[in-house]
């Protein structure tokens, strides 16, 4: 039984373990009930990492400073604008 005060993975071993999931689904060769399992922890472990990703921005959103103060801005990619 998993502890409760356990540490939840870190993003990097969520990605990894869905990494091995994708190959092991795309080689083909499990069966039905097997491949349903692993798409099962497959859409848990992206929806852990999705999460991850949020609070991540969410926290990018809190330190961005605008001049002596800290702002929130949302966040955008490389060549995306943010909305106004």
């Amino acid at each position: 039984m998993p502890e409760e005060n356990a540490s939840p993975p870190s993003f990097e071993s969520s990605l990894d373990e869905l990494e091995q999931v994708v190959r092991e689904l795309e080689a083909g060769n499990l069966p039905l009930e097997q491949s349903l399992a692993l798409f099962e922890k497959g859409v848990m472990l992206s929806e852990r990492c999705r999460k991850q990703l949020e609070e991540a921005e969410t926290r990018v959103e809190m330190l961005v400073r605008r001049g002596n103060r800290v702002v929130a801005e949302p966040f955008a990619l490389e060549g995306e604008r943010p909305e106004e």
